[in-house]
């Protein structure tokens, strides 16, 4: 990945490379999301594509495991049986 240096202003801003924004989609009016990792600085554009892309990185991740609807509709099949039972059936 290419590296590209910015300065900080005296006010704290700093400007985004063009192609940078462009790349992701950062118009003006973008809302910019900032948080530390360590000694990094992050900053996530939230526009659509990037939530897309957020979902497109999740999708499958729990692929390979437990289905979640089966689990619940199990535990819905035991409740189930627990009230039966109580009810003397």
């Amino acid at each position: 990945m290419e590296q590209i240096f910015t300065t900080v202003s005296t006010k704290g801003q700093m400007v985004i490379p063009a192609s940078i924004r462009e790349s992701m989609g950062i118009e003006p009016g973008t809302r910019v999301a900032v948080r530390q990792e360590g000694s990094r600085v992050i900053l996530e554009p939230q526009t659509l594509a990037a939530k897309l892309r957020i979902i497109d990185e999740l999708c499958g991740l729990t692929a390979g495991g437990p289905s979640m609807t089966d689990m619940l509709l199990e535990e819905r099949r035991q409740d189930r049986i627990r009230e039966l039972e109580k009810e003397g059936w």
